[in-house]
Parts: structure tokens; C-alpha cells; sequence
């Protein structure tokens, strides 16, 4: 099996998911024992999240580039950013190594379009449902619709997620903010809607939508493993 090397900390609460998700593959895809080859490296959050307000892009992209090049030095060789905000700056981090990085947003794509599904909404902080990296990308390479909730969803949802899911707080009255704001995209035509950040798997199971969910953190993790496991 290859290694895979995780860029963790955006929220280090779903790191944790990440780890348990990567070995959970790889035990079902082995058997036995088997755990996923991985290495972590867990980034400071308050700078991070702080340059995200500021919008200093640039920043991040050295930052998150120089994370990976530590991985690839300890062994990595496949590179996964454990978030979907910073996939703003995958650039940066692509071309800062020379083993592949594995976009967060191609496995939903893959998934989504296996499922038949061509109109979908998109749940995750403000930056990723406002702008245009992350659904410019299924568009361009998946042909899919993505539809964002309206301003004050947004609001709500982006909230949410940096103040208490980022912190490991799961509350019911959040859980039924998103459920509200899954069925309004219902309502206006979307068949399936994407976890767009790696936290909201803490808040939204299945059972909790009433659309088909497409996890980004489970489908990114397991893409990962299959990958270690066959490598394309």
C-alpha cells in the first residue's frame, strides 16, 4: 500500500474523521488487521482562519505548499488537503510537489454523476458556496448545477460551522437549521446535496436529509485509500 499524506487541522475535528475513515477503508478493502498507510500533518488553525477573513490567499497557499512538501519529504505518496475551503489554494500545493494531490471535489463529482445526478445543492463555509473554485469545478469537469442557499442561509451555515462545529459542538437546533436549508435547495430543484465541509459530517447523517448526501470527507477518504491500494 501506498501513503498517504494528510494535510489535517481545518478543523483538527475532522482530521479525526479523516483518520478513522482511512483506516475503516482500507480494513474493508484488506481485511484482517490492515490499517491506511498515512501520515498527518496537523497546521495551526488560528492563522489559517484568520487569513481566510483578511483574504490573504497567497498566504495560505505558501502555507498549505510548504505542509505538503513536509509529506512528501516524510514518505508521502499522495497528497490530500483534509478540507474544502483551502482547496481555494490547490494550486499552490500541486505545484509545490512532485507526488499527485487528489482534489477533494473530483470523487463527489465522480460520485454524483454515477448517480445520475445533474442538479445539486452545496452546503459549506461562505467561501466555498460564494466562490467559484470549488463550483466552477463541477461545472467544468462534472457538468453539474450547484445551487448555494440565499444570503442569510449562507449566513447561518458558514456560522455553524467556525463556531461550533470546527469546536466539536453538535447541537439539535443547528441540526434543524441545516435540515431547513437542505429543503428549501429541495424545493428549488436540487436532487442530492453535497457536504461541502469536512465538518458538517459531525452534524448531517443520511437520515437527517431529506435529499440523497454526498459526503466530501467520506468519498475524499475513500478515494484516497483506493488509490493507496491501486494506484492510477
Amino acid at each position: 500500500m501506498k501513503t498517504i499524506g494528510v494535510i489535517g487541522g481545518m478543523s483538527w475535528e475532522s482530521s479525526t474523521e479523516y483518520y478513522r475513515l482511512l483506516n475503516r477503508h482500507a480494513k474493508a478493502r484488506l481485511g484482517g488487521h490492515h490499517n491506511a498507510r498515512s501520515l498527518m500533518l496537523t497546521v495551526d488553525f488560528a492563522p489559517i482562519e484568520a487569513n481566510q477573513r483578511a483574504g490573504n490567499w497567497t498566504a495560505l497557499g505558501d502555507q498549505l505548499a510548504d505542509a505538503a512538501r513536509q509529506l512528501e519529504r516524510g514518505g508521502a505518496d499522495l497528497v490530500i488537503l483534509a478540507t474544502n475551503t483551502m482547496h481555494r489554494v490547490y494550486e499552490s500545493i500541486e505545484q509545490a510537489i512532485d507526488v499527485p494531490f487528489l482534489h477533494i471535489a473530483d470523487p463527489t463529482g465522480n460520485a454524483l454523476r454515477a448517480a445520475g445526478i445533474t442538479r445539486v445543492g452545496l452546503l459549506g463555509t461562505r467561501y466555498t458556496m460564494e466562490q467559484t473554485f470549488y463550483t466552477g469545478r463541477l461545472s467544468e469537469r462534472y457538468d453539474l448545477e450547484t445551487l448555494i442557499p440565499n444570503e442569510a442561509e449562507r449566513a447561518d451555515v458558514h456560522r455553524i460551522i467556525y463556531d461550533e462545529l470546527c469546536h466539536g459542538n453538535v447541537n439539535d437546533a443547528s441540526r434543524a437549521v441545516y435540515q431547513r436549508v437542505i429543503d428549501e435547495l429541495a424545493a428549488r430543484g436540487a436532487q442530492a446535496v453535497i457536504l461541502g465541509c469536512t465538518e458538517i459530517t459531525l452534524l448531517i447523517k443520511p437520515e437527517d436529509s431529506a435529499l440523497p448526501v454526498f459526503d466530501t470527507t467520506a468519498l475524499h477518504a475513500q478515494a484516497a485509500v483506493d488509490w493507496a491500494i491501486e494506484p492510477v
